[in-house]
């Protein structure tokens, strides 16, 4: 499945459309065995009793038109539907849908918080050629937010570092992962996050890939590293605890459809060999 964005609707249309509607962050879904049914919907969400407080074009998923919706934080599902948030929707939906309920997700959430100009305090309008909001008092534009992070596997020979955030469940570990900071490169992130976190430092960094993070708003771009210096030397505030672990030694990780995933297995497939331009993914 192909997703192209748009920020018009088309003029021309049936009527018929995907509908990804959210109350209180949570997804409006119908959960089946396999899987889980996003609404599409002939006259939209009038067809399932509901009254959205605000409506948002998004694109097309393999040619039909998608809408995200905003509806009240009361509001009660349809019979046979239910309000789902989108971390457990995970391994339920197809990927390729995920990742437009992402999208979904974070317009909404902006569309909501950018009613009013954030510099003189009027009322702003949606701009017509460009998914912003203007000001027609003072002229600002704001865009959708998004925060870069960085997210890095690295090894030393073939073992890779997983650490467990104080914020994990116990057993539970990933690679690690932290915001970008202004005036600061990608490169520079990785090494200033590698080092205040577990006290090593790293070489050889390089470009894995990226994904949307709708959590709410994050940009994860991922690299390869290798560690250079140092010994593993936890920061308690935000680190658990940290290890080198082995392909055949792994503990809980994280679910497939992450980056964060993605790069603990090019580990285990590989061996933690060094990326190559030929071995990045597409």
């Amino acid at each position: 499945m192909s997703f192209v964005s748009a920020v018009s609707a088309p003029v021309e249309q049936d009527g018929s459309a995907q509908w990804f509607a959210f109350s209180s962050e949570r997804l409006l879904v119908r959960l089946k065995h396999p899987g889980a049914e996003v609404p599409w919907l002939e006259k939209g969400l009038t067809d399932l009793g509901m009254s959205p407080v605000r409506t948002q074009f998004l694109g097309f998923l393999d040619r039909k038109p998608c809408f995200s919706a905003e509806l009240p934080q009361d509001a009660t599902p349809p019979e046979g539907w239910t309000f789902q948030g989108l971390r457990s929707l995970f391994s339920v939906l197809d990927e390729a849908m995920f990742d437009v309920a992402g999208r979904a997700k974070q317009i909404v959430l902006w569309d909501r918080t950018h009613q009013f100009c954030g510099q003189c305090g009027n009322p702003t309008h949606s701009m017509d050629e460009e998914r912003a909001k203007l000001c027609p008092q003072c002229g600002l534009a704001s865009y959708p937010r998004l925060v870069p992070a960085v997210i890095v596997a690295v090894t030393r020979g073939d073992e890779l570092l997983l650490a467990r955030a104080q914020r994990f469940p116990k057993g539970f570990y990933s690679v690690l992962a932290g915001y970008v900071e202004p005036g600061e490169t990608l490169e520079e992130c990785v090494k200033r996050e590698i080092r205040e976190e577990v006290g090593i430092e790293v070489c050889n960094i390089r470009y894995f890939g990226s994904q949307s993070w709708p959590f709410p708003h994050s940009f994860m771009v991922a690299f390869t590293a290798a560690h250079s210096a140092g010994e593993l030397r936890p920061d308690p505030t935000e680190i658990a605890d940290a290890g080198w672990y082995s392909r055949t030694n792994l503990p809980s990780i994280p679910e497939k459809i992450s980056i964060a995933r993605r790069l603990i297995d090019w580990f285990t497939e590989s061996g933690g060999s060094t990326l190559s331009d030929r071995d990045i993914p597409g």
